[in-house]
């Protein structure tokens, strides 16, 4: 297979020169095509360090459309590329590795939830951002881990609503609302996999340390944790917190940044069951690659496109958020 049927299929295993500076190559093709690199938090630390804005998906696909950039290249994963496609149609948005999935997005079908929605006529649909662009286009109001609790709290309290597609998080959130939302059957692979016995081991070691938790994790680790939020409010908070020890459940991308911004601090990265594994990576997050990233910003593949009805629909449950999250100051 030629080097662009690999690029276009997203394995990326072409020959490279090793001698080649990734990062000095990287930065350079930054400035020759106008590109701007978005990083999540579960990236490696090496490409959060090179990219230009890092941070939550929905964030970093919000910082992207107000950019001057013809180019998006998002180091992340597949639903994220798509919504920063969708928030900037007229951009080229690439991914460097379409293989770079994930399992909380994969988990909801959109034919599958569509006939899930069709039995439930008169619910308002909230979806996680998490989700592929069909789903988001199924959706009436996107919302995301920081800011669940206030668009659900938003609609009034006789409301019928179907969240998806994690059922973690809508656990969570009728737990701290108190509603009875309908909940699609969707996880995220990382976040169940966290043991809560090793955690409490860990805590009977570090007994200083304070257990931090997503809202994907199941519920007895949310229930032990002395916080619980998204990474970006785990982050904030480790920033702000006394605490000089941290037990973190989440993906263990984000402790890089924890660790920037809190040198004199120690963040432990909580356990999944495999007893194999001291910490909880993303696969697909992992997939990316100084290696990939040069490839797709040289070649420029492969490139994430959708169509504009798919954009239009997708968009709409967006905004909706965004114009809710406005009104509510948040």
């Amino acid at each position: 297979m030629n080097e662009e049927g690999l690029v276009e299929k997203g394995f990326l295993d072409i020959e490279i020169d090793s001698s080649i500076d990734f990062v000095k190559e990287i930065n350079k093709l930054k400035k020759e095509k106008n590109a701007v690199i978005l990083g999540h938090y579960y990236q490696t630390g090496e490409i959060q360090d090179i990219s230009d804005i890092v941070g939550d998906s929905l964030a970093l696909s919000q910082a992207a459309a107000k950019t001057t950039a013809d180019m998006i290249v998002f180091a992340g994963v597949h639903f994220m590329a798509e919504t920063a496609k969708i928030l900037s149609p007229d951009k080229k948005v690439l991914l460097p590795d379409l293989n770079a999935g994930c399992s909380l997005a994969d988990s909801c079908d959109p034919v599958e939830f569509k006939k899930f929605k069709d039995k439930h006529p008169g619910y308002t649909v909230i979806s996680y951002v998490n989700t592929s662009a069909e789903i988001k286009a199924l959706t009436d109001i996107i919302c995301t881990s920081t800011n669940a609790k206030a668009i659900v709290d938003s609609l009034p309290a006789n409301e019928k609503i179907i969240f998806a597609p994690d059922k973690n998080l809508g656990n969570y959130i009728n737990s701290v609302t108190g509603r009875n939302m309908l909940l699609w059957d969707g996880a995220c692979h990382v976040h169940e996999k966290f043991s809560l016995e090793k955690i409490l081991a860990l805590k009977k070691e570090n007994t200083e340390a304070k257990i931090i938790a997503h809202p994907e994790c199941e519920k007895p680790v949310l229930m032990v944790a002395e916080h619980v939020g998204s990474t970006a409010s785990l982050l904030k908070f480790t920033q702000s917190d006394g605490a000089k020890k941290y037990i973190v459940a989440t993906e263990s991308g984000i402790i890089h940044q924890m660790q920037k911004a809190s040198p004199k601090k120690l963040f432990i990265p909580a356990p999944p069951n495999d007893s194999t594994c001291a910490c909880n990576d993303c696969e697909f997050m992992k997939l990316n690659t100084l290696k990939k990233l040069y490839i797709c910003m040289k070649y420029e593949k492969p490139e994430i496109t959708l169509s504009d009805e798919l954009i239009r629909k997708a968009e709409k449950p967006i905004r909706r958020m965004l114009e809710i999250s406005e009104r509510l100051g948040l």
